[in-house]
């Protein structure tokens, strides 16, 4: 009997953190460069605006350290647990909605973890204007990905 209930303990839940800035140029950059600075690794991330304002929710690699550098640098952040569920293919994604489904759970949004078969991270990002935007993230030296590029 102690080992099922044992067995029913949920492990440590997953930390997502919701920062809350200002919606102006460059903010996002200087956040990123503060984890970069601190050895923390963004696991996860979706950012949404307005036209003041950001939230930008992440899952990082330490939770710890980053409510440290939050504090530290005044960023206003809120700290909400997260269901991570791991799968072996994108086309299982129907497989996660049904099951919540016939639990009658709703989902109040949903976002991908950085990775990619290839070991490689990538970023989707809306942006103004996409082929200046190419243009020199390919001078920076980045490979712009086309849709064959991702297309298994």
């Amino acid at each position: 009997m102690i080992e099922r209930e044992v067995s029913r303990k949920r492990k440590d839940p997953v930390v997502q953190f919701s920062v809350f800035t200002e919606n102006r140029l460059g903010r996002l950059l200087e956040i990123f460069k503060m984890f970069k600075e601190t050895g923390i690794t963004i696991v996860a991330v979706t950012v949404l605006d307005t036209t003041d304002s950001s939230i930008i929710r992440l899952i990082l690699d330490d939770p710890d350290k980053a409510r440290a550098m939050f504090e530290e640098h005044l960023i206003p952040y809120a700290e909400t647990k997260v269901l991570a569920v791991e799968f072996d293919a994108m086309t299982q994604v129907p497989n996660v909605l049904a099951s919540l489904l016939e639990a009658e759970i709703n989902i109040h949004y949903m976002y991908a973890f950085i990775s990619r078969p290839s070991s490689c991270s990538a970023l989707a990002i809306n942006l103004e204007d996409a082929d200046v935007a190419e243009q020199a993230l390919g001078k920076a030296g980045f490979r712009v990905l086309g849709q064959g590029d991702i297309t298994r």
